[in-house]
């Protein structure tokens, strides 16, 4: 199994922090998002992951080829920003004939992806792909998931007013290879995996919660939650 690591985002809501760095390579108590991420990935036997770039991506670049990883990473820049979904129909030849993870680059997991990984290899039979939730502190920040008895997503909230829980999707999946061969059928030109993608599958998306931290670095705030809580763990 592969996987994409998305890391090209420019990190606005972040600034001035992201003014000259990279939202992928922020620091989570002096350890970059991007190699927490590529640790992760390591550990749980990924071996193959690329890492889309746009912002400041020599920085990227530079990271990597220091970085004990390297040889496991494929870099592609992006000149225009291609989108969630966009990268993923872009780099189908990389994905090859498996299952593959998408992984959002920019939230803080500490979660291990074999947990994630083995719960995709249990999900129903219907079910296409497997995403992984997480409670929410700001529901409203996020996208929101209902789910039926059996952990299946059934409705899907891209960031509203009054979510109906706090049960938010993490951006983190496994795709499995049925599911990429559909989407490159019938959204081959879709841009955002959350609204173009998701509404499009309910009730064939298998859901596995973790319990551990699980924080979307989007904001100045998260971003210092992030570092303290793991201070104190």
């Amino acid at each position: 199994m592969k996987a994409i690591l998305l890391s090209a985002g420019l990190g606005t809501r972040l600034r001035p922090l992201t003014n000259k760095i990279p939202k992928c390579l922020v620091p989570i108590n002096g350890k970059p998002l991007l190699e927490i991420w590529l640790e992760n990935l390591i550990n749980s036997g990924i071996e193959d992951v690329l890492i889309n770039t746009h912002y400041l991506p020599n920085m990227v670049s530079s990271f990597i080829s220091k970085s004990k990883y390297k040889e496991n990473c494929k870099l592609v820049f992006e000149k225009e920003l291609l989108g969630t979904a966009g990268t993923l129909l872009n780099n189908l030849d990389f994905i090859g004939k498996d299952d593959c993870l998408l992984i959002h680059s920019d939230n803080y997991c500490i979660e291990s992806l074999n947990y994630l990984i083995l719960a995709h290899k249990k999900r129903p039979k219907k079910c296409l792909m497997t995403m992984m939730t997480f409670r929410a502190d700001d529901p409203a920040s996020c996208g929101i998931v209902e789910l039926n008895e059996k952990s299946i997503v059934v409705n899907f909230h891209e960031k509203i007013e009054n979510p109906p829980s706090e049960l938010a999707n993490g951006a983190v999946y496994v795709l499995s290879q049925n599911f990429i061969e559909e989407i490159n059928k019938s959204n081959k030109y879709a841009t955002d995996f959350s609204l173009e993608i998701i509404s499009n599958y309910l009730g064939k998306i298998f859901s596995y919660e973790t319990k551990e931290i699980f924080i979307d670095i989007g904001t100045p705030k998260s971003y210092e939650k992030a570092n303290s809580l793991d201070i104190l763990k």
